[in-house]
């Protein structure tokens, strides 16, 4: 008896399935990294904005030192804690 051997065919494409299911993923993953790079635009703006605001703080800070000779006040009633204002 004698054996017959089968020519093997090379597969040249996947099958649709599998190709749908690579081109979602793909298309989730750059969705996704696409979503990151403008999180990280938006961090970067508002670390921009919080250095703005420290500014605008630390501007006040100097004014209320001048004309208080503190900037330790208390935020909710404007109280100065007088135990850091020195006296001449």
């Amino acid at each position: 008896m004698a054996k017959t051997k089968k020519k093997t065919e090379k597969v040249t494409k996947i099958s649709n399935e599998h190709l749908n299911k690579m081109q979602g993923i793909i298309n989730n993953l750059n969705r996704t990294q696409i979503d990151i790079g403008s999180i990280e635009t938006q961090k970067h703006a508002l670390m921009h904005h919080v250095m703005t605001i420290q500014e605008d703080l630390r501007v006040i800070q100097e004014d209320l030192k001048k004309e208080y000779g503190t900037d330790n006040i208390n935020i909710h009633t404007g109280e100065i804690n007088h135990e850091d204002v020195k006296t001449d």
